[in-house]
């Protein structure tokens, strides 16, 4: 309600003065890029996120999340090819690819790079260690030649290895899907005659709805859920 004067009148007032003491900063380099590209994919894309848990509880010893994952995403690939293509949204037109080149998201002070780890498919766990430490190196020195930071065909996003459980991942054209990987926690899950304590990882899917349908992308989920629960 607006304050009124003795006179029960009401009295203009003034916006709260501007006390913040911080200067503009205007964005350069990566993170300008950064900028640049997710506005693009903001007003581009039609995004539609798919939510759910693996459950790791059959996995025998310690094993490499990343290459889990990164094996995960190209048996969910080759199960359901639709969301491993680029979309072209001014023809209308869709490119299915044979390989799986996976744009590993890697966070930095300047910005965010995304290294593209090239046919994943043929990788076993050790050639999937070995190129993803390559990359971040090279993101690390700043040596990576910039046809590595383009060209991938699907995304991921490791942000568990810090906090968060589910997100919305930005689906950057011409690729149709990003998957988001939350941090692990131990559940517990209702089972045949009882309960357990389960490790499980939860996963968001991001998809591009003009290019994939519900069906498509609900299928495409349960294959990468349905290897990640194997035991190795």
């Amino acid at each position: 309600r607006s304050p009124v004067s003795l006179a029960g009148k009401p009295v203009r007032t003034a916006p709260p003065s501007v006390t913040a003491s911080g200067q503009p900063e205007q964005l350069k380099g990566v993170r300008r890029n950064m900028a640049r590209v997710m506005a693009d994919a903001h007003a581009q894309v039609v995004p539609t996120t798919l939510v759910d848990d693996a459950d790791l509880h059959a996995w025998i010893g310690k094993q490499d999340i990343t290459a889990r994952l990164i094996r995960a995403i190209v048996a969910a690939c080759k199960a359901v090819p639709a969301l491993n293509a680029w979309f072209d949204g001014k023809n209308l037109s869709r490119t299915m690819h044979p390989q799986v080149d996976i744009g590993i998201a890697v966070d930095t002070d300047d910005g965010l790079f995304v290294p593209a780890l090239r046919n994943a498919d043929v990788l076993d766990a050790a050639g999937i260690r070995a190129a993803i430490k390559r990359l971040r190196t090279q993101v690390e020195d700043r040596t990576i030649p910039a046809s590595e930071l383009s060209g991938y065909t699907i995304s991921l996003s490791n942000f568990g290895m810090f906090a968060g459980r589910y997100a919305t991942p930005v689906v950057v054209p011409p690729t149709v899907a990003i998957i988001g990987a939350g941090k692990l926690s131990h559940d517990v899950v209702a089972v045949m005659g009882g309960i357990e304590v389960h490790r499980r990882m939860p996963i968001s899917l991001t998809f591009d709805h003009r290019a994939a349908t519900g069906g498509e992308a609900a299928r495409f989920l349960k294959a990468l859920l349905d290897d990640l629960s194997m035991p190795n």
